[in-house]
């Protein structure tokens, strides 16, 4: 297996150059050209491959870190990197869909005991905080090719969607599990977890930039802005404020949501 993606390939500054080589039919690629594991070693090859471009990333910086030297470090051929990763941006996609789901069942651990909104926002953010610290230092460095909006790194992309779509998951289950849920306006309890999530985008602005010790500028801010924005939400129940949420959710529903992915990348 391991041998079975070794193909002549050119290893530019900025990844691969032509297709991945297509695997078989027990090996179906998955959206963006990553492989689909088949085994135990093929998961584990994979996890590898991954587990070196961070290290590299971190060490190197990623405009540094070619494919080549990935290969080289994790000691597997270039064109068996290239059959798990079609290209170096991919690595980065494969980053956020194992940072999303270990944040997802950290913060779900965490917030177990409460049924608190507040309190379980809270957790659910930092969380994310705790979970991507490793990460913090070369964070930066990829966020100016995440930040365009026609990049495939982008949160906000189609080849985002699968990470997105835990992440998202994750902020249904915070309003759900709590006590304000029930209180809610229906259609307003199946908008909230996208705004939740782009909440969390905004924390994760800040944090990229924040170079105080242990991000603790990035952490007092979700300690300020979290119960103000439960409470907002808490008033939305009121009838005196349906109006304003009617105009909130009309906004976010034509000019917010329409700019985010909704389906991952065939």
């Amino acid at each position: 297996m391991d041998d079975l993606a070794s193909t002549n390939r050119t290893d530019g500054e900025n990844g691969a150059v032509g297709a991945p080589a297509a695997p078989g039919p027990e090996g179906a690629p998955l959206p963006g050209g990553r492989a689909q594991p088949k085994t135990d070693k093929s998961e584990a090859t994979r996890a590898l491959i991954l587990e070196t471009a961070m290290r590299l990333f971190q060490e190197r910086g990623y405009e540094k870190t070619t494919m080549r030297a990935i290969a080289t470090e994790a000691g597997v051929s270039v064109g068996n990197a290239y059959y798990y990763f079609a290209a170096k941006e991919f690595l980065i996609q494969g980053f956020y869909d194992r940072m999303t789901y270990d944040h997802a069942a950290d913060a779900k651990r965490r917030m177990a005991h409460t049924r608190d909104f507040s309190e379980r926002l809270q957790i659910a953010l930092t969380s994310w905080l705790d979970t991507a610290a490793p990460y913090h230092e070369f964070a930066a460095q990829f966020f100016r090719t995440a930040a365009d909006p026609t990049s495939s790194l982008s949160p906000f992309s189609n080849e985002s969607h699968p990470a997105r779509a835990t992440a998202v998951e994750l902020f249904r289950d915070v309003l759900q599990g709590s006590e304000l849920a029930p209180k809610l306006d229906a259609e307003l309890v199946e908008l909230l977890p996208d705004v939740l999530w782009l909440h969390l985008m905004i924390v994760v602005l800040y944090w990229v930039f924040d170079r105080t010790p242990d991000t603790e500028r990035t952490r007092e801010f979700v300690r300020r802005s979290t119960p103000l924005a439960a409470r907002v939400i808490n008033l939305s129940r009121y009838r005196v404020f349906r109006p304003i949420v009617r105009d909130a959710k009309g906004l976010i529903q034509d000019f917010i949501l329409p700019t985010i992915g909704k389906t991952a990348v065939k």
